[in-house]
């Protein structure tokens, strides 16, 4: 499922921008399916413009029938008629989305050790101090068995100590959720820590649910602001031999 917002305060419209010759969307959802890794791909929408956007070229696509605090919140709607074990929430603006990445993350929740898991997630290391300060980049700490600890805007872990070397993790917002764990997720309110830092995931945290977390190696860019479109156009580019 790939939620698809047209309206975003840092950059309204911007899953309708265009990267190369197609929409960052219409890449997103090319690129999901090409993963050949699900029974199907459905773009979950409120706006008549990408729905369209997406039918129009052969795709899947619903329009929500409520309005929606969150992605999870919104494919939540989209799939709680449908026979399904494993949901993957794939953000509209992941362009570069790859097979391995999701093919890692879905493979946490099999065989015995998999049978607890009820969400997970992605996570790249970070390693450039512009970005680590930046808050549109959302920091995550995890355990040494890779269970997400916090979430932030904010730089954790905060260097108090300036001779020790921690790893810094940016949280990927692409998910992996059991069903039911989708469906609590959706009839619970936000809580304080979500509400205060607009990181949905927040919510599983607050009410005790464990995040499995799986580090990838790449996952392009995600497109937030105009900057994150520059570059994303640059590693287009490169990507096509340009």
């Amino acid at each position: 499922m790939i939620p698809a917002r047209y309206a975003a305060s840092r950059f309204p419209a911007k899953l309708m921008q265009l990267l190369g010759d197609k929409t960052v969307i219409r890449h997103t959802y090319d690129n999901t399916v090409a993963t050949g890794l699900f029974n199907e791909v459905i773009v979950v929408t409120d706006s008549d413009i990408i729905y369209k956007e997406i039918v129009n070229h052969g795709g899947k696509a619903m329009m929500s029938r409520r309005q929606h605090e969150s992605g999870s919140d919104r494919i939540a709607e989209a799939v709680a008629e449908i026979d399904v074990d494993i949901v993957v929430n794939v953000q509209g603006d992941e362009p570069f989305v790859q097979q391995e990445p999701l093919q890692k993350l879905l493979q946490v929740f099999e065989e015995e050790e998999g049978k607890d898991v009820q969400v997970a997630s992605l996570m790249q290391v970070l390693t450039e101090a512009n970005f680590i300060n930046d808050p549109n980049y959302v920091k995550v700490m995890v355990d040494k068995n890779m269970n997400a600890l916090m979430f932030s805007r904010s730089v954790i872990p905060y260097l108090r100590d300036t001779t020790v070397n921690p790893v810094y993790y940016e949280h990927i917002g692409v998910y992996a959720f059991r069903k039911q764990a989708l469906m609590n997720f959706t009839n619970w309110p936000i809580t304080p820590l979500e509400a205060a830092e607009k990181i949905e995931c927040l919510r599983y945290l607050e009410n005790g649910v464990t995040l499995k977390m799986v580090v990838t190696q790449y996952m392009g860019i995600e497109i937030d602001t105009p900057e994150d479109l520059k570059r994303a156009a640059k590693l287009f580019k490169l990507s096509a031999g340009q």
